[in-house]
């Protein structure tokens, strides 16, 4: 059931997890002390048919190298999982943490999961309580890895691709990935053999090796 949920396009996904929430809300309350669970279906629908809730791992990798820090990473999957390999300065609250976490409202907020499906979830949880600037990363971790850690590039690429690919080179070098060529074969092999990943540089339970933003206080 749940591959089956993660293979539906992220549109039906939200729908359907918006539908099971408002299902909670008016059979059991809110779970989490409230109520109520409200959506804005404003929000629901620009996110849904614009995608304006994701954000693409290429342009986060960007993001991160330049330095930019108005906002926070949050990665939902769980301790095991976050000290495998995590992002760069990102934090580890585990989706069920969520609901009571210090995250303000008035941050952007980028939400990682291993897909989206967690994502998701956390996106519907935090705009329920009324947070503002919440995305979720294309693709998750796994793309992340995809795009970012071990772009590909075939050996028959046009001059346009191997320019493109050049610039993923070094951005694939800074997170300690590894950009390859590939022939058809060597793609096809390196699908089915598993790709050690860089060593992480984040700590466990959200203590990065850099400062620790400063978050601002709420209503600024």
């Amino acid at each position: 059931m749940i591959k089956k949920f993660s293979q539906l396009d992220l549109k039906i996904r939200l729908i359907v997890i918006g539908v099971v929430l408002g299902a909670i809300a008016i059979f059991a309350g809110d779970p989490y002390g409230g109520t109520t669970i409200k959506i804005n279906s404003e929000d629901l629908s620009y996110s849904t048919m614009n995608d304006a809730d994701k954000i693409d791992p290429v342009e986060l990798a960007n993001w991160i190298i330049q330095g930019k820090s108005d906002f926070d990473l949050v990665d939902l999957r769980t301790s095991d999982r976050y000290s495998e390999y995590s992002l760069p300065e990102s934090e580890n609250i585990p989706l069920i943490q969520l609901p009571k976490s210090d995250l303000l409202r008035n941050q952007k907020i980028i939400l990682i999961s291993d897909d989206e499906v967690a994502a998701s979830q956390g996106w519907f949880i935090l705009k329920a309580n009324d947070y503002k600037g919440v995305y979720i990363l294309n693709g998750g971790i796994n793309r992340w890895k995809d795009q970012v850690l071990f772009p590909k590039c075939p050996l028959n690429a046009n001059d346009e691709e191997i320019a493109n690919f050049k610039k993923m080179e070094e951005i694939s070098k800074y997170f300690g990935g590894q950009a390859m060529m590939v022939s058809s074969d060597t793609e096809t092999a390196t699908t089915t053999t598993q790709i050690q990943l860089p060593t992480s540089n984040t700590k466990k339970s959200g203590t990065t090796t850099t400062s620790p933003k400063k978050k601002k206080r709420e209503g600024c």
